[in-house]
């Protein structure tokens, strides 16, 4: 993909051209904003050394350095913040997130990010079970593990009875279990007799309610959320202010989204395609299509390679605010090998001699992407999966000389050495998700603790110079939480603090946040023009609540930030910054949401 426009210092020295005066000049000019005495301000550019303070003009950085350097750029107009010897990041990037599809569930979902405890977890149920009205839900969609709580266990479909005997519930667990007490039994109208698909099923208890089990297809789940009730438009627009405004808190300013299962394109885009059109979004956001239709992608992508044109910026307030960037993640569903740690692997080899085609259905798809120049990239949990997937990838690429602008592999728990150096050679990259910090105690019940050792193998993938990006693969497996992404990459732990890596796998906290800034900006060509704090650059980033360099490991799981910038406008700003923050949201709605009780709330503490 190539971009007709230029960004940057590059920006800047034609606009000085124009006018006649030479470009430093037009450097010394008074800059917007700028922020001084910051504790640390980690740049992230290479070569380039942290810094205390820095100034930005029309949305880019202008100068880095010490507070001395910025007296230059100053003028009555300009907006100056006061770190006060806070750290200061580039803006957090997730490399592959479903904040689209999270925005038009946020205002429905109660979270459990993070709670520490099932007895608070199951309150915060019987809360909401009693403020809903009849006719809707209370459901939990993913974002935590069993792990995390003192109990160290999932709940029980009793609980959820007695926590609310008359009111629909649903809690999902990863794509894997989902519990539905009695009352959302009745309202679905599950019975013994209701067909399930692909290794799904319905197991009923005595008592009342229901265990939805992916083994390991989670058809049953997806169809199950589909089943609910859904927001109006404009509750959906709505919901998703809210939810970036969420993103923004804890210091997030780009993302990059899948699609994903049950999120169909245009229609389920109109929260996100509404604000970035009307208003702007607070965030940038590259997206890519998700094929729904099992069988039926060709015509999937056809179509939108016919109606869509990649790269372009829909977004009225910035350069690279909404853009659809390719296809994936899910390309074609019979190479799908969902991440069910709970059920076997699932083995595309047994696709094949059961008659279906996964190379033929590949092949398809991806020679219609390359033909079209779009980027693409693919799910794939398993080594033995990339094997397959590489085998179709590099005969495309035989058969047409090249291949996709930009591509990946998302997840790669358990890729292989043969797979990595194909990758490597083919010119793709692997965006990693902390999906292991919250399934992998069952990952290590089922393959062993010395497969989880460097499940991913991040550290071999950065020796070897493949580009890698940082993700959360939030909301419904991972929460949306960056910092426990983070956490998992120094540490190596499960949020419950199960030690899954070796000591050669833990990474250092610059090259974690690296991979959450400049690294994840790979993944949408976007590397050239933001994920640092450095001159020519978007001025995206994020004053920290606590210095995320030195707090204590079991820390960085709560530091949001303080004060969040993307493209030189405050998005975010808490109480030590309230005379900047942004314009109030409208009230949330429905007035009944469970967001009215926990908005902001969802950080681990």
């Amino acid at each position: 993909m190539q971009s007709i426009r230029m960004t940057g210092l590059r920006t800047v020295a034609l606009a000085a051209l124009v006018a006649g005066t030479p470009a430093l000049a037009q450097d010394q000019q008074p800059a917007d904003l700028i922020v001084t005495n910051a504790g640390r301000v980690h740049t992230g550019a290479e070569g380039q050394a942290d810094a205390t303070a820095f100034a930005v003009r029309d949305g880019i950085f202008v100068e880095v350095g010490t507070d001395r350097d910025m007296d230059a750029y100053r003028d009555d107009d300009t907006q100056v913040i006061d770190a006060d010897g806070r750290t200061v990041i580039p803006g957090l990037n997730d490399s592959h997130s479903h904040q689209i599809r999270g925005g038009r569930f946020y205002n429905l979902e109660t979270r459990w990010d993070g709670i520490p405890t099932l007895a608070e977890a199951l309150d915060r149920i019987r809360t909401e079970a009693d403020r809903v009205p009849e006719g809707e839900w209370v459901r939990v969609i993913g974002g935590w593990s069993p792990y995390q709580f003192e109990e160290n266990r999932m709940p029980t479909v009793e609980e959820l009875n007695e926590a609310a005997p008359d009111t629909p519930v649903f809690v999902l667990y990863l794509y894997s279990q989902g519990f539905l007490n009695q009352a959302g039994v009745e309202a679905l109208g599950y019975t013994p007799e209701t067909e399930t698909a692909d290794g799904s099923r319905i197991e009923f208890l005595d008592g009342g309610g229901a265990i939805l089990h992916a083994e390991p297809n989670p058809s049953i789940l997806y169809g199950t959320i589909s089943a609910l009730p859904q927001l109006s438009e404009e509750d959906m627009v709505n919901s998703t202010r809210h939810y970036y405004r969420e993103l923004n808190r804890l210091g997030m300013t780009s993302s990059i989204d899948a699609g994903g299962g049950g999120h169909v394109f245009p229609e389920d885009y109109v929260g996100t395609r509404n604000i970035a059109t009307n208003d702007g979004l607070p965030l940038r956001m590259s997206y890519y299509l998700f094929a729904q239709d099992p069988g039926g992608e060709v015509a999937e992508f056809e179509t939108w390679i016919a109606n869509n044109q990649v790269g372009e910026n829909l977004d009225v307030s910035h350069e690279h605010g909404y853009e659809l960037d390719g296809g994936g993640e899910f390309l074609v569903h019979s190479v799908g090998d969902w991440e069910n740690f709970l059920a076997p692997r699932p083995s595309l080899a047994e696709r094949e001699a059961e008659g279906q085609d996964p190379r033929g259905d590949l092949h398809e798809v991806t020679t219609m992407l390359v033909e079209a120049g779009w980027p693409l990239r693919q799910h794939a949990t398993y080594g033995e999966s990339i094997e397959l997937i590489m085998d179709v990838f590099e005969q495309v690429a035989e058969e047409q000389g090249t291949f996709a602008p930009r591509w990946a592999i998302d997840h790669a728990e358990t890729v292989r050495d043969a797979e990595l150096e194909r990758i490597k050679a083919l010119g793709g990259g692997i965006a990693i998700q902390d999906r292991m910090a919250f399934g992998g105690e069952y990952f290590v019940d089922r393959y062993g603790a010395e497969a989880a050792e460097a499940a991913p193998p991040v550290r071999k993938m950065l020796d070897m110079g493949i580009p890698v990006g940082a993700g959360t693969d939030g909301t419904r497996v991972s929460s949306y939480n960056p910092w426990p992404s983070l956490y998992w990459l120094v540490t190596g732990k499960t949020v419950g603090g199960l030690q899954l890596w070796d000591e050669e796998n833990v990474l250092s906290r610059e090259e974690a946040l690296d991979l959450f800034t400049s690294g994840s900006a790979w993944f949408s060509q976007e590397e050239d023009v933001k994920g640092t704090i450095e001159e020519g650059m978007y001025a995206d980033f994020a004053i920290l609540s606590d210095d995320y360099f030195s707090v204590p490991e079991e820390e960085i799981m709560g530091l949001d930030s303080v004060l969040t910038v993307t493209g030189g406008n405050i998005v975010y700003a808490a109480e030590p910054y309230a005379e900047f923050a942004p314009e109030d949201l409208p009230p949330v709605s429905p007035e009944w949401s469970p967001v009215v009780n926990y908005e902001g709330a969802y950080t681990q503490e």
